[in-house]
């Protein structure tokens, strides 16, 4: 299994945002979705706001793979269902990452919807 550098470690989780392209059934890349990413250990994680439904959630569920870019890092991914025993911990995480905004904005990933569409980050 691949693991992260801390270097890649350290440039997504500090990006504000990230960019990401779940992998459609014929290999190809879907177009890219912005979102927040957090750094908890040596894992990185994001989760779909509007929950399971979302359209791009539902796009990584089709190959479990696809492609992200932050922080000046460009790299494809296994993305891998987070289970629930990092829910607080990620909860935490984006409240201190992105404390700067209003706590209704920052609220919304920590939801039910938002927590059951947590997606692990593993580089392939």
């Amino acid at each position: 299994m691949t693991t992260w550098t801390s270097d890649e470690l350290t440039r997504i989780g500090s990006a504000e945002e990230l960019q990401i392209a779940p992998r459609r059934r014929d290999g190809s890349l879907a177009p890219q979705r912005t979102i927040w990413v957090v750094r908890h250990g040596g894992d990185l994680y994001v989760r779909s706001v509007n929950g399971r439904d979302s359209a791009w959630f539902r796009g990584t569920q089709v190959q479990h793979q696809g492609h992200i870019r932050a922080g000046g890092v460009s790299k494809d991914v296994t993305l891998a269902d987070a289970g629930e025993d990092v829910g607080e911990d990620l909860d935490a995480a984006y409240r201190d990452k992105y404390s700067r905004y209003p706590a209704s904005i920052v609220g919304s990933v920590m939801r039910p919807q938002a927590r059951a569409a947590t997606l692990k980050l593993v580089p392939r």
